[in-house]
């Protein structure tokens, strides 16, 4: 029988051991690229690639064809105001979304992409200011994570904003970027309770990753960010 040491020695060895199995079993050089193409370049660009990768089982796969869609990095930003407990999304055209049922208008939260060199940060602070007319009071990092992997380079970067709310709907965005934005303000409850909603497929107005994953966030981390904060 193991004395209580040994056991939570045995738990800690055991967890350490699970946090290292998430880790893939191939890394970047199990690949090898033949060749690469660029099929269209435009304000993004398409790459074909013919590669081959080692294998699970052995050995390595055959040469095969890929596209990759390239996209730089880029940030979101949920707007939360903890005082008055509410969110704020942009609503706006998006071409991905011209077939969905609801419509290619989509709520979200504000988003940005980030040039070469830039700091994550002040890119965050830059698109808040922009497609919101708003000062970031605190910034809290959420999660990075790859969007769509089975086709596409993207690398979202998400943030929550700290901002005052009182106010803040209107219209935004740069017009030499044909940015039309409409900055709507909700309740935290009321975006939950949509997000729970029985809704068909692309009815749903909260409908996108980003969003979603950003209120996730704020619905765990919530009471750190208004514990130091007075009371109404």
């Amino acid at each position: 029988m193991q004395t209580p040491v040994a056991q939570k020695v045995s738990e800690l060895m055991s967890k350490m051991k699970s946090q290292k199995g998430l880790s893939p079993e191939f890394s970047a050089d199990s690949v090898e690229v033949v060749s690469r193409e660029t099929v269209y370049k435009g304000f993004f660009s398409m790459l074909r690639l013919r590669l081959r990768h080692r294998l699970f089982r052995g050995g390595w796969s055959e040469i095969f064809t890929r596209e990759l869609f390239v996209r730089g990095p880029a940030v979101g930003v949920l707007l939360y105001d903890p005082e008055r407990d509410l969110v704020a999304l942009t609503e706006q055209f998006r071409i991905g979304a011209l077939e969905r049922p609801a419509g290619p208008w989509c709520l979200e939260v504000v988003a940005g992409m980030v040039e070469a060199g830039e700091d994550l940060k002040d890119v965050a602070r830059r698109e808040v200011l922009e497609e919101a007319g708003l000062k970031v009071q605190e910034l809290h990092f959420i999660h990075s994570y790859m969007p769509s992997v089975g086709g596409s380079s993207e690398r979202l970067h998400l943030y929550c904003a700290l901002v005052d709310l009182n106010c803040a709907e209107g219209y935004f965005g740069l017009e030499q970027e044909n940015e039309d934005i409409r900055l709507r303000v909700f309740s935290r409850d009321s975006v939950l309770a949509a997000m729970a909603g029985d809704y068909a497929p692309g009815e749903n107005p909260i409908d996108n990753s980003a969003t979603i994953i950003c209120m996730q966030w704020l619905q765990l981390n919530r009471a750190k960010l208004t514990k130091h904060r007075p009371t109404a």
